[in-house]
């Protein structure tokens, strides 16, 4: 198993998985719907995401306080879109997309 350690090489294959899992609807998306969540969490700070892949709405709550959330319901135009929008590129973030293409064992997205 290949690493991929540059720091753009990895967010350009987390952004190829996701495109990749959005435009494969006839693969078993319970997997990447844990993997869309995760990013989404990990973006937001959020907890409890559902996402409605029919709909193309994201539900979760958001921290707006110490230990207190909100709930916020908002649909998207395009989901794969905002996935890649919820990409960040510093050191924590790259660590967690790493252990994401490791664990959907991502040598190199199609």
């Amino acid at each position: 198993m290949n690493t991929i350690t540059s720091p753009s090489h990895i967010i350009d294959e987390v952004k190829n998985l996701i495109t990749y899992s959005i435009s494969n609807p006839e693969i078993e998306m319970t997997n990447f719907n844990t993997m869309h969540r995760a990013i989404i969490k990990k973006y937001f700070e959020a907890k409890n995401v559902k996402i409605n892949y029919a709909k193309q709405t994201v539900e979760m709550q958001i921290p707006v306080g110490k230990r207190q959330y909100t709930s916020i319901t908002f649909e998207c135009q395009n989901l794969q879109r905002f996935l890649k929008a919820c990409i960040r590129k510093d050191e924590k973030s790259l660590e967690f997309y790493q252990s994401l293409l490791t664990h959907y064992n991502v040598t190199h997205a199609a």
